[in-house]
């Protein structure tokens, strides 16, 4: 058993304690690979542990120096990861290719950007810490594919030795000669360190003599290309001219290898850490650069206002105004956090927020509404007039003011649907009404949303609006 480490004294000040000792159990007691980008969704399932305070736990430890965090870059296809990024900052907008399925994409924050966690170094020194010391086959468990890929704990080396015709361990500097015989089959000779590939066909009568091929390995990133080949021996000359070791290995793309990277489960993804309130506290300043714009393929946008708040001020004067705008402020804020959203800015007296999913906000929004109720009826007066609206869509994440901030058409649109919005009142757009989650949240409060066509600034033809009654 390691010694306890002090900075778990100090996690459990600003943690939930149940996640705080899961997390110091793991630490302690894992083996070496299970602590190298850690999948906080798959902890949490593990442990039994609520997701939400289980990923507000991850980003202590982090604030404090336990975690090291990465961000992914994922390939859509075999969910290997072509870039790790120590900041969001430097993940690209433009395209990523991965070699291994000669397939390009780009860096959405949806999916293709996923957030894991690895012990730091100054906890407990880990064999991924050195990565270019892994066993090949740890190698490509551990760095290679991503946490979403769910490769099997047990019998892993076996199992990728079955699915292989060989993989080598080749230093900077160094050639290899392989003699193989080659089945009738497409073959990939991948290398995960310097993600290049090389596709091999292999087709028609057997060779009668040896084939050769020779492979070079150097800084420069080419496409992937395809040969063709006949069944039978091959001498394949490897020649590693980088300056680090690379580790080629032979593939055999069937149905089997399919399997083994199809298998998947849930990751934190990018998305869903910038709508996390307590990620947004700690990394105010240093989430995006200055000129970085990526994309969300989709994110729920809830603006809110207060109507009258002039006149609320004229009417119970500055102090009284101020207490009930502070209080209305703190419960919106814990609305938003109980529905896993994050609260991006206040604009005067109305509140920007974001959520994962439709249901959420509009759940979120309920709630607002009848806590302003219960809020005015305490005053014993109308102070308290919210109006609501809502859009779901694409978006970009941005730089705006030294704050990380949203920017696209569906903000503009759910800012516009509040603005029509009259006292009291939720409006909400076909996206979020017709989601299939929003459904169970509004049968299960007996609200019927009544539609209506309304015409939007800078937007060229009338939106389907619906009132939440």
């Amino acid at each position: 058993m390691r010694e306890a480490h002090p900075l778990f004294d100090v996690l459990c000040k600003s943690a939930d304690a149940d996640c705080a000792t899961a997390l110091e159990r793991l630490v302690h007691e894992a083996p070496d690979r299970r602590l190298n980008r850690i999948n906080v969704l798959d902890f949490a399932r593990r442990e039994g542990l609520n997701e939400q305070r289980t990923i507000t736990t991850f980003l202590h430890a982090t604030q404090i120096g336990l975690l090291d965090m990465s961000w992914n870059v994922l390939c859509p296809s075999c969910g290997g990861v072509l870039d790790a990024n120590a900041t969001l900052q430097t993940v690209r907008s433009n395209e990523y290719y991965c070699a291994f399925c000669a397939v390009s994409s780009e860096a959405t924050l949806d999916d293709l950007v996923e957030v894991s966690f690895t012990v730091s170094p100054r906890v407990r020194k880990i064999a991924a810490h050195s990565p270019e010391d892994l066993p090949i086959w740890e190698y490509h468990r551990q760095i290679f594919w991503g946490t979403g890929v769910d490769l099997p704990e047990e019998k892993f080396e076996a199992t990728c030795q079955q699915l292989s015709l060989d993989a080598v361990e080749l230093p900077a500097g160094d050639k290899a000669i392989l003699s193989l015989q080659l089945p009738a089959q497409f073959v990939i000779v991948f290398e995960p360190v310097t993600h290049a590939a090389q596709f091999i066909q292999v087709k028609g009568e057997p060779a009668g003599e040896r084939q050769n091929l020779e492979l070079v390995y150097n800084n420069v990133l080419a496409p992937t290309g395809t040969l063709e080949l006949r069944p039978g021996p091959l001498r394949l000359l490897l020649d590693n001219r980088t300056g680090a070791r690379v580790l080629p290995t032979l593939w055999i793309a069937a149905n089997d290898l399919h399997e083994l990277t199809s298998k998947r489960r849930p990751f934190l993804n990018a998305k869903r850490l910038l709508s996390n309130q307590t990620f947004r506290e700690i990394y105010r300043t240093d989430t995006l650069g200055i000129d970085q714009r990526l994309k969300i393929t989709s994110l729920t946008f809830l603006f809110t206002d207060l109507k009258g708040s002039t006149e609320l001020y004229e009417r119970v004067g500055d102090l009284v105004a101020f207490d009930l705008v502070r209080e209305h402020f703190r419960t919106l804020n814990d609305i938003v956090a109980s529905e896993d959203g994050a609260v991006v800015k206040t604009i005067g007296d109305a509140v920007m927020a974001t959520f994962l999913t439709p249901d959420h906000a509009l759940a979120a929004a309920l709630k607002m509404r009848e806590a302003m109720r219960r809020l005015n009826e305490t005053h014993g007066r109308e102070d308290l007039l919210l109006k609501i609206g809502i859009h779901e869509g694409p978006c970009l994440a941005v730089n705006l003011n030294e704050r990380q901030d949203y920017f696209g058409q569906t903000v503009n649109i759910a800012s516009r649907v509040q603005g029509l919005a009259m006292s009291q009142s939720i409006l909400a757009t076909a996206p979020v009404v017709q989601n299939p989650r929003s459904a169970n949240v509004l049968g299960s409060n007996g609200h019927n949303p009544v539609a209506q066509s309304r015409a939007l600034r800078g937007i060229s033809s009338e939106v389907a609006i619906y009132e939440i009654a």
